[in-house]
């Protein structure tokens, strides 16, 4: 049976039964045989391109719309407009049959608001909720989310895609035999690159094929590795490496313009034992209030573990400022725009330390945020730990923990011995003693208001999300 009975193009199914007040601002509408009374101003807050909005917009002085689908799941849908949030009785249908509803009644981005919204991550409430299985044998070895909460993995030469509910899987197959680097560009569109594999592929996760080819041609003629990708929005940022190691530079493209190459920086060319130039960046990060592009590297020699971080203004092609790393080199680091400050946990001493970005330009910029006697141990304790921001707080794994780091306001005269003058950072452990001590975690990555976690050896995915929040 078609959804509107007695139907017509521009009727919508509306079934005249000569009961409505053209000067009222209540609204009868009849669903599978069910009536239901709102008012105009609710149903338009579905938007103007929803099935509420043309029903309310149709509407006349003896008309009483019909629409041939499930009554429960409509009232469901309609405290929803009235709220903003899902009733309780919602957790009696699946997600997926809402999902479905709503995307035939034009409302299913409010529905994604009330489930999987950036403003309702709650990081001290975030415990370990969900698994997500993955096919195959191989473990994790890239995450990437997309703001809403669909999840990308990449588990060797496959990419599996969650949507933002969690419930709906796919699957496909990729050329490269492994993926080290990946970054949603959207929720059906990804980069994906390897540091054994030539080329940055732009890559359509709905029908599974290559939508782009993109390589830098270095002066060897040789082929050109990935060792990082970022993104600003308008521009995509690939680390490249000539596949012969003596050659890297960043290519920066237009995402609206079909991937076209903009410019170039950080090149490079290798001569002699020049260490510095033979560091490619493998980490990007763009700060938007500052209009800068962060790219960070490291390297490990006879003389220990070496590294540099850059900001780069784009405009000119130029660094505004560098940072060398001789003592306690980042193990791995991570820039903060909304806390205006760059974190990094040392690979000697594995503590977390910080450097205000307002204070640009400054030397000795790193004040440590955990126990400074560690630095010179030398035992490396930083080794596979992992280090993000998201929001106002910065997340660090030590082997198959959490740690949260997060800013304490204070008077700005007050100097902390967790940080420096006027900020100071206090740090918590995550989730619940049963989370505790799996294996070490690889890869974490933030989308919509959870935490996706990925461990050694393990062929699925954690979710992480507020007891309080999810469906």
């Amino acid at each position: 049976m078609p959804p509107f009975v007695g139907s017509n193009p521009l009727s919508y199914g509306f079934r005249h039964n000569n009961n409505m007040d053209s000067n009222s601002n209540i609204v009868t509408i009849d669903v599978g045989g069910h009536l239901f009374q709102t008012t105009k101003q609710t149903l338009n807050q579905a938007g103007s391109k929803s099935l509420f909005s043309t029903i309310s917009s149709n509407l006349d002085n003896d008309s009483v719309p019909f629409i041939d689908r499930d009554p429960e799941i409509f009232s469901v849908l309609l405290s929803l407009l009235r709220t903003g949030n899902l009733p309780s009785k919602a957790k009696n249908f699946d997600i997926q049959d809402l999902i479905f509803e709503a995307r035939f009644y034009g409302v299913e981005q409010l529905i994604l608001n009330s489930q999987s919204n950036p403003s309702q991550f709650e990081p001290f409430d975030l415990e370990k909720s969900l698994l997500l299985p993955l096919t195959g044998r191989d473990s994790p070895s890239a995450i990437s989310t997309t703001e809403n909460g669909s999840v990308q993995v990449a588990h060797g030469c496959k990419i599996t895609s969650f949507d933002w509910s969690l419930k709906r899987k796919s699957t496909i197959l990729t050329q490269f035999p492994a993926i080290d680097s990946m970054l949603c560009l959207n929720s059906t569109t990804v980069a994906v690159g390897a540091t054994d594999f030539s080329g940055l592929q732009i890559l359509d996760l709905v029908k599974g094929s290559v939508k782009k080819n993109l390589n830098w041609e270095n002066v060897t003629k040789s082929g050109s590795t990935v060792q990082a990708i970022g993104t600003s929005g308008e521009f995509l940022f690939t680390s490249f490496e000539s596949s012969r190691r003596n050659s890297n530079c960043i290519m920066v493209y237009d995402v609206n313009d079909d991937f076209k190459p903009v410019t170039t920086i950080g090149h490079y060319e290798i001569f002699g034992a020049e260490l510095d130039s033979a560091i490619p960046a493998t980490k990007l990060r763009w700060l938007p209030s500052h209009n800068l592009l962060m790219s960070a590297g490291s390297h490990s020699g006879p003389s220990g573990v070496l590294g540099n971080i850059k900001f780069w203004d784009l405009r000119s092609g130029n660094t505004v400022w560098e940072i060398k790393e001789n003592v306690d080199c980042f193990s791995d680091i991570t820039a903060s725009d909304s806390s205006s400050g760059i974190f990094k946990v040392g690979v000697h001493s594995g503590e977390v330390f910080h450097a205000d970005l307002r204070n640009i330009g400054s030397e000795n910029a790193w004040i440590c945020l955990g126990d400074q006697r560690k630095v010179t141990n030398g035992k490396k304790e930083g080794i596979g730990c992992k280090i993000e921001s998201h929001g106002n707080q910065v997340f660090c794994t030590k082997g198959g923990n959490v740690e949260l780091w997060s800013e304490v306001l204070i008077d700005g005269s007050i100097k902390g011995s967790f940080g420096s003058e006027g900020r100071v950072f206090r740090k918590n452990y995550m989730g619940r003693a049963k989370d505790f001590c799996g294996n070490r975690i690889t890869h974490f990555s933030f989308g919509g208001n959870r935490m996706l976690v990925t461990r050694k050896d393990q062929q699925f995915v954690e979710v992480w999300q507020s007891s309080v929040r999810g469906f």
